[in-house]
């Protein structure tokens, strides 16, 4: 049975073509991608022991076999981090872990003042999930008329998969769905991505669970919405890690002027909000 971190090494083996690392062509292969030898060679390990790894029949390499095939494969910076998170999971394993369980979504007080504060920008307290946990009336005026803040417990995953508004509101709907999927696997716990991922896989079938096991690391550029009344924003996003709570911050920034003059003007619809927080 493979491994989360043994299925990535292995997809991004298959998709790196020799050339692409300076190496020369061995004719005509059974699969696409490096051999395993060349790979094994560039890291300074066994053919067999890299292939025990990509098998899941190693589950503990060592932080340095790991920089090694991060070198060997030339994985990204953002690669390398899933690289190291993807190993801790799969060590984690080898012990066992409690069975599916929801996130917890209590926000800390601090954490709702500290959202005050950011009013009247757009900002909301989140997760890796995708659970909306808190967020500034601006969010709320934003959201409004796109039904991702409809549900009692809404969920940005969620909506991406299963609402058909989320791919008139998104038109980068691709690359969304590719970042809320890569996420869950830096889910608050293994427990948590598990029971989201169950929950899901049978409502928004293949789309969802061939992102799931292709590991594909978003470049998250900037996020475009097409609002149903103030037309399409362009907006960067800001995260602040809460790593005691596994939650975030993100504040979305517009990226141009007209973006930012939609955004008052939705503000200004929609009143003076206040801040809503989910427990």
């Amino acid at each position: 049975m493979g491994t989360p971190l043994g299925d990535f090494l292995r997809l991004k083996r298959d998709s790196t073509q020799p050339e692409q690392l300076g190496l020369p062509e061995h004719g005509r292969r059974r699969s696409p991608g490096l051999r395993r030898a060349d790979v094994a060679a560039r890291a300074g390990v066994s053919v067999e022991y890299l292939t025990r790894i990509e098998q899941g029949r190693d589950r503990n390499p060592s932080v340095a076999v790991l920089h090694a095939l991060g070198d060997a494969l030339a994985l990204s910076t953002a690669e390398r981090e899933h690289v190291r998170y993807l190993a801790k999971i799969t060590g984690d394993e080898c012990t066992g872990h409690l069975g599916p369980e929801p996130a917890r979504r209590e926000v800390r007080p601090s954490v709702r003042e500290t959202l005050r504060l950011l009013e009247p920008g757009v900002a909301v307290v989140t997760n890796r999930l995708g659970d909306l946990l808190a967020w500034t009336s601006a969010y709320a005026a934003v959201a409004a008329g796109t039904g991702l803040l409809d549900a009692d417990e809404p969920n940005l995953t969620r909506y991406v998969f299963t609402d058909p508004r989320a791919r008139s509101v998104f038109p980068d709907w691709d690359e969304v769905a590719d970042e809320q999927v890569f996420d869950l696997w830096l889910g608050p716990k293994a427990e948590n991505a598990e029971w989201l991922a169950a929950e899901l896989a049978p409502a928004a079938g293949p789309e969802f669970t061939r992102r799931m096991n292709r590991h594909k690391v978003p470049e998250r550029g900037v996020l475009r919405l097409r609002h149903p009344t103030a037309g399409e924003l362009r907006l960067r996003r800001e995260y602040l890690e809460l790593p005691s709570d596994s939650q975030l911050l993100l504040v979305l920034l517009p990226d141009d002027e007209a973006t930012s003059e939609a955004i008052g003007r939705l503000r200004e619809r929609a009143g003076r909000g206040r801040l809503r927080a989910i427990s």
